[in-house]
């Protein structure tokens, strides 16, 4: 099993889904989790709460804006007086689907910044540190949209591209940082298909409706169309893999984007 005892994580859109599911098993593991996203007083409670029940340390929640660079940087500094981070889960992100012809800019200048410039930020404030102390983790939960293409997903296709594309770079920079001990630097993908996030909320509803309203047979739908398994994930078992990459037994794991896509990426 992973003992984390000792380590700091930082998780970005951790108040809920995938985020969430990941803090659980970090937390389980022992690690201090610095909560991150947007939620209010009441919920950011609950969850820092839930998170030391289940066997971290600390739970401390961090504030910051994602599409801003400098809330990015006060962020990341908060982060590193706390003690860390030793693990950087970048998973928050967002999602709008529309034809390409019709995608505001607006949204497409939000998506890249929230789901790829952040993520570059925070690697590149956190994982000095990492090396300095011969263990580090980052995982940058991209998508079966890294992978593979989708249409009216121009802005999140390009930033979750954008994202294995950066990670295989800081992968390659840190690699030889640390020893087999310590457990090294390594920087990976997660690259989740259908997953039971509020992500998918919006395209679950449109199938749907094309179904009298029947949420399951929308579910099934979109299954059938991408997902071989015909199988959804569940966010507790990307929280799992990811438990796993900080394990130093995964030293030589690095620069890798893994499909958790029941097939999807292998046709």
């Amino acid at each position: 099993m992973t003992d984390l005892t000792g380590k700091t994580a930082l998780v970005t859109g951790s108040v809920q889904g995938i985020g969430l599911a990941i803090a659980e098993q970090l937390a389980a593991a022992g690690a201090r989790i610095a909560v991150h996203g947007i939620a209010g007083d009441a919920q950011i409670d609950e969850v820092c709460a839930h998170l030391c029940a289940l066997g971290a340390p600390q739970a401390e929640f961090f504030a910051g804006d994602l599409r801003n660079p400098e809330r990015i940087t006060d962020l990341m500094a908060a982060v590193a007086a706390w003690g860390g981070p030793d693990i950087l889960v970048n998973n928050a992100g967002i999602q709008h689907t529309a034809p390409l012809a019709e995608m505001p800019r607006e949204t497409w200048d939000a998506i890249l910044a929230i789901n790829l410039s952040a993520a570059f930020d925070t690697m590149r404030a956190a994982m000095p540190g990492m090396a300095e102390r011969g263990y580090g983790r980052v995982i940058n939960i991209a998508s079966v949209h890294g992978l593979v293409a989708s249409k009216d997903k121009a802005p999140y296709v390009a930033a979750k591209f954008g994202l294995v594309g950066l990670s295989r770079v800081a992968a390659l920079e840190y690699a030889a940082k640390g020893t087999k001990a310590q457990g090294g630097v390594t920087v990976n993908c997660l690259c989740p298909g259908w997953t039971e996030t509020a992500i998918i909320e919006p395209q679950v509803a449109a199938r749907a409706a094309l179904h009298g309203g029947d949420r399951e047979a929308g579910i099934a739908d979109l299954l059938a169309e991408k997902q071989p398994s015909l199988r959804t994930s569940d966010p507790s078992e990307i929280g799992a893999l990811a438990l796993w990459l900080c394990n130093p037994i995964a030293h030589n794991v690095t620069g890798t984007a893994i499909p958790v896509d029941g097939g999807w990426t292998a046709q």
